[in-house]
């Protein structure tokens, strides 16, 4: 058994056109394989107004850069006293091509710090915003909601007139909604970068052990735990 056969989970190797074994996995597996168990880094590309030649680090560029080194990827420098294979490198190396449109630098750091946790984005899942007093404070009757003055009124009391004032407690939502709403926006947005990630890995062509599936994580999974859509 190789060390790739007992390092990756998915799908056990089966033949490729080249007539070695290949790994077959979902984005998200491979991604978390070569940051998580190869501890593969991430390599970003310099800022573009300091390249010589001014063009941005695509996913083309990363290909190409790969096949003029034959896929012969020495990762040793990264990991003290073993090494990162080749398949964990051109992953990671395509994670920092991902584009400006897809979010850039800042996205590739996102999903590739996400993968060495093992973690999917926060959508916040079963958040329900709810209104809930602004303030409360504690005595000896229990736990009260803070109130504040908004007014006076006159009110005829035992047959006198008297100001009173008007009291009302502040309330606030909890989670508010935006909140739910960014932690799912940013969700997609990484949802879309694996998007990416995969078809590049898929059409590239440069694994040599591990085979990208088509699998992708749930595109809006709060639909499906609400019962709205059941077919994403």
């Amino acid at each position: 058994m190789s060390g790739l056969d007992r390092k990756l989970p998915g799908k056990p190797l089966r033949p490729s056109a080249y007539g070695k074994g290949k790994r077959a996995l979902g984005v998200q597996a491979a991604l978390e394989w070569a940051f998580r168990v190869e501890k593969a880094q991430l390599d970003l590309p310099p800022p573009q107004h300091i390249t010589e030649e001014g063009f941005g680090f695509g996913l083309e560029y990363v290909l190409m850069q790969r096949a003029a080194l034959g896929c012969k990827i020495d990762g040793g420098q990264h990991k003290m006293g073993s090494y990162t294979h080749a398949d964990a490198e051109v992953i990671a190396a395509t994670v920092a091509g991902i584009p400006d449109s897809l979010g850039g630098k800042r996205m590739a750091i996102r999903v590739a710090e996400l993968a060495r946790a093992g973690l999917t984005p926060d959508w916040m899942p079963g958040a329900v915003p709810r209104c809930v007093p602004g303030g409360t404070r504690e005595n000896q009757h229990g736990v009260r909601a803070v109130t504040e003055v908004v007014g006076t009124e006159c009110v005829l009391s035992r047959g006198r007139w008297r100001s009173v004032e008007v009291l009302a407690c502040p309330v606030i939502w909890r989670p508010h909604p935006e909140q739910i709403a960014s932690a799912r926006r940013g969700y997609e947005d990484w949802w879309r970068a694996l998007d990416w990630l995969r078809d590049g890995l898929m059409a590239g062509g440069m694994l040599r052990e591990v085979e990208v599936t088509a699998a992708m994580p749930k595109v809006r999974p709060w639909n499906i735990s609400s019962g709205r859509s059941r077919g994403e």
